[in-house]
């Protein structure tokens, strides 16, 4: 468990404005990935961290409300679960204005383009359109990478000010993912201040060799950066 899980584990301790149930109902959808895209009462316990019983709960109101659906001993979720998802899709109505600035985009530079945003370590990708596939991992809307060494990830959080940056990179996992990476914690700071600065961002091949990504900001109406845009 990274520290920033850690921290987070420490906050969703029961209290007047915590909901167990409910966030053990999200835990346990989950554990569900391309990985474990089927799994057992047994296994979905495990990965959530909860009791068979309160898994078999769980599980049995998902499949009743159509979330989920069982075969034999194996659980998956259903199309359904897209459900929430969308609904938070669609309360940001500028991913709409973006396809067809994406579709521009890409017919232009003969590249993939992405937008994405923040959440905690990683950046997750809210709208894509690709074209020839140049990376090991598939990706696609709700994909995950890790925000510290994507050009998206990093021209967010080139936003936020340095004690916040410092704090960022205090609790993140800092092994590198290719020869390139940048580890350092002062380095890595200098660089958000340089992106910052500039107001772009370029990663080369520190995410996975061979592959370069240029970003830059999405910004609202007050000018704080809320997801950025990609080739």
């Amino acid at each position: 468990m990274s520290k920033r899980e850690k921290e987070v584990t420490e906050m969703m301790k029961p209290g007047d404005g915590f909901v167990q149930s409910f966030a053990r109902g999200l835990a346990v959808i989950g554990t569900f990935s391309e990985e474990r895209s089927e799994q057992t009462l047994s296994q979905v316990a495990k990965e959530a961290g909860i009791t068979r019983a309160g898994a078999r709960r769980i599980l049995l109101t998902l499949v009743n409300l159509g979330y989920a659906e069982v075969n034999g001993s194996a659980f998956r979720l259903t199309p359904k679960i897209l459900d929430l998802g969308f609904a938070y899709l669609s309360s940001m109505p500028f991913w709409n204005l973006g396809q067809p600035v994406l579709e521009h985009l890409v017919e232009q530079v003969k590249e993939s383009s992405s937008i994405a945003v923040l959440d905690d370590d990683d950046v997750v990708y809210v709208l894509r359109v690709p074209t020839r596939k140049i990376m090991t991992v598939s990706l696609s809307i709700g994909s995950r990478l890790p925000a510290l060494w994507t050009s998206l990830g990093r021209v967010i959080l080139a936003d936020k000010t340095d004690d916040e940056i410092r704090e960022y990179i205090k609790l993140s996992d800092l092994s590198a993912k290719t020869s390139t990476t940048i580890t350092e914690p002062e380095v890595l700071l200098k660089e958000l201040q340089r992106i910052r600065k500039k107001g772009w961002a370029i990663v080369d091949q520190e995410l996975e060799d061979g592959l370069i990504s240029i970003a830059a900001p999405i910004k609202d109406r007050q000018g704080r950066v809320i997801a950025a845009i990609n080739i």
